[in-house]
């Protein structure tokens, strides 16, 4: 029984993985403020969009800067992340990480 529970604790951190998902929206022409720390972030998977070249994902996920970070729980945006006027990110990887981390503590 001992094992058993073990063994589900510790899968726990895998299936929580496989639904949270971070995806950085930037353009090529904004290579100067792209956010280098978002592969950092843990827990999650992450995806990278260009728009210059996927404007389609742009109208989908009304992105209207860049860069712009969003925290995707089963599918459904959580949480949003964007650019200032100058196009450059003012969230930190610690205020998106613990993003991520609440969604995983509400999962219990």
């Amino acid at each position: 029984m001992r094992k058993l529970l073990y063994l589900i604790l510790m899968m726990m951190p895998c299936l929580a993985f496989s639904q949270i998902q971070v995806i950085h929206f930037n353009a090529g022409w904004n290579g100067a403020n792209d956010v280098p720390w978002v592969e950092e972030l843990t827990e999650c998977k992450l995806k990278y969009i260009d728009i210059a070249t996927d404007a389609a994902a742009a109208k989908e996920y009304k992105i209207v800067v860049v860069p712009t970070i969003v925290v995707f729980n089963e599918g459904e945006e959580v949480k949003r992340f964007q650019a200032d006027i100058s196009f450059s990110m003012q969230a930190t990887k610690e205020e998106v990480q613990e993003a991520i981390n609440e969604i995983l503590m509400d999962q219990f």
